[in-house]
């Protein structure tokens, strides 16, 4: 698939994103069921922008340490900091993370924004690769669960993978939780 027909689905999922929106009470219900095996684990999310479904309500019930990505240079995995809640700063590309004094850590759990997914665990996102080189990087020193986060109108029926395309383990909608069945590694 071409990145202008790549860049076509990011477009149209974002746009029904946009139009549709969704249920932020149901996203907070399925992502706190789905995050519950998962007390005490590091846990990544994100600061939502652009109409993102939001994690935080969730993040900051999650009984364990939390972190936030941090975007340190083009074309390079991400850095997690920690974050207890307090301010924020701001990043590239609109992003809000942790100032540089906060300690680094390892996520074992990652809430994945996106721009569309389908049911194959299989995701498009804004075009940076930074999730999928991150979660290659994580993957290849542990186990590591990456649960992508979207609203149910984001679903795309089919999305095609490129080899360096990583796969979600789960998504959780306003709707669901999809737990897709892992195709071997790409």
């Amino acid at each position: 698939m071409s990145a202008i027909e790549k860049s076509a689905l990011r477009r149209q999922a974002l746009a029904a994103r946009e139009k549709q929106g969704g249920d932020q009470a149901g996203i907070t219900r399925h992502l706190s069921t789905a995050l519950e095996p998962h007390t005490g684990k590091i846990l990544s999310g994100y600061w939502p922008m652009r109409g993102e479904a939001d994690p935080i309500p969730v993040m900051r019930a999650h009984r364990g340490p939390l972190c936030l990505p941090v975007v340190t240079g083009k074309a390079v995995p991400l850095v997690f900091r920690e974050w207890q809640g307090d301010t924020l700063e701001p990043g590239p590309f609109g992003t809000s993370h942790p100032p540089e004094s906060s300690p680094v850590l390892q996520p074992q759990i990652l809430i994945v924004p996106l721009a569309a997914f389908d049911r194959a665990g299989n995701r498009i996102g804004y075009g940076g690769g930074y999730y999928d080189r991150t979660l290659e990087l994580l993957r290849g020193q542990g186990p590591v669960t990456a649960i992508g986060l979207a609203f149910a109108s984001q679903e795309l029926p089919s999305i095609p993978v490129e080899s360096f395309d990583q796969q979600l383990d789960m998504i959780v909608t306003c709707r669901e939780i999809i737990r897709p069945v892992l195709s071997s590694p790409r």
